[in-house]
C-alpha cells in the first residue's frame, strides 16, 4: 500500500500508467471485452467496476488537453444515441475530475483503436458497453 493512492491502483496498473507518455492511450474494459485479443499489455483487475477504476486512474493520470477529445466509449449497436447507465457513470466520474464527457465510437472503430492502445485493463465490470478509452495528457510542473 502507498499513502494517498487508491488501493485499486495495483502495482501492475501503476507501472503501466507511469510508463505511458503523452498521447498514449489505455482502455478500461468490461468483462465481455476481448482484452487478451486486443492488448499489447494486459492488466487484470477482476471483480472491479470500471467507473471505480476510472476514478482511481484519473486521480493520478491527466487526460490530454491538446486534442478535441480525450475519452471515448463504445456506441450501442443499433442505437448510436443511447447512453447506457455505465457510460453515464463514466461521464460523472470524468466531470468530477474536471474532464469533458466521453465521445462515442462505433463498435469496430473502438476495437481498432483499442488494439493500438498502450494497454488494456480487464476488469470484472458485468454491464455491457462498460468500456472507456483514455488518452494520457501531461503533468504540468
Amino acid at each position: 500500500m502507498l499513502k494517498g493512492l487508491s488501493p485499486l491502483l495495483s502495482p501492475d496498473l501503476l507501472h503501466v500508467l507511469a510508463s505511458m507518455g503523452h498521447g498514449d492511450e489505455i482502455v478500461l474494459a468490461d468483462a465481455n471485452f476481448p482484452a487478451a485479443t486486443h492488448a499489447r499489455r494486459l492488466v487484470h483487475l477482476p471483480g472491479l467496476r470500471v467507473p471505480d477504476v476510472l476514478d482511481a486512474v484519473l486521480s493520478v493520470m491527466p487526460l490530454d488537453t491538446f486534442v478535441p477529445q480525450a475519452a471515448f466509449t463504445m456506441q450501442v449497436v443499433g442505437d448510436s444515441a443511447a447512453v447506457p447507465e455505465v457510460v453515464a457513470e463514466f461521464n460523472a466520474v470524468l466531470q468530477k475530475h474536471g474532464c469533458q464527457t466521453a465521445a462515442a465510437l462505433e463498435r469496430f472503430a473502438f476495437y481498432e483503436r483499442a488494439a493500438q492502445a498502450f494497454a488494456v485493463v480487464a476488469t470484472g465490470e458485468t454491464r455491457i458497453y462498460g468500456n472507456i478509452l483514455l488518452k494520457k495528457g501531461v503533468v504540468s510542473p
